[in-house]
């Protein structure tokens, strides 16, 4: 790696830090995570991330997540293969809660669905 390379690595590591220290993890130190497909703005999924997870998410540019259960960090698509690649990530104004925008490899949902959210519960 270049003398360049390395500052802009730098530099990206201290802005990445800069920004982690000014959100507001929760009491468990999460922040909720918001992940919708990129092209479409479909929500695909909601779940948690710890600031281990947000940097390791941020370097491979796949989605991390905490497993609030199992009580670990976990790659979505690991197993399924069902990988999600992280094209950006927003913070919302509160500064508690993450949009990822991604490309999914396949169905966001366990149970094979698209997206966690196919259970309709009202309609006018």
């Amino acid at each position: 790696m270049g003398d360049l390379d390395a500052h802009k690595a730098l530099n990206y590591i201290m802005n990445l830090q800069s920004q982690i220290s000014n959100f507001k993890f929760d009491d468990k130190g999460l922040l909720t995570a918001v992940v919708q497909n990129a092209n479409t703005n479909e929500v695909l999924m909601v779940a948690w991330m710890n600031e281990d997870a947000l940097k390791r998410t941020t370097e491979s540019k796949e989605a991390w997540f905490w497993s609030r259960s199992r009580n670990e960090l976990w790659r979505k698509g690991a197993t399924s293969g069902n990988v999600m690649r992280v094209r950006e990530i927003f913070v919302d104004c509160d500064a508690d809660t993450l949009l990822l925008k991604v490309d999914a490899a396949g169905p966001a949902c366990h149970t094979g669905e698209r997206s966690c959210f196919f259970q309709k519960v009202f309609d006018k």
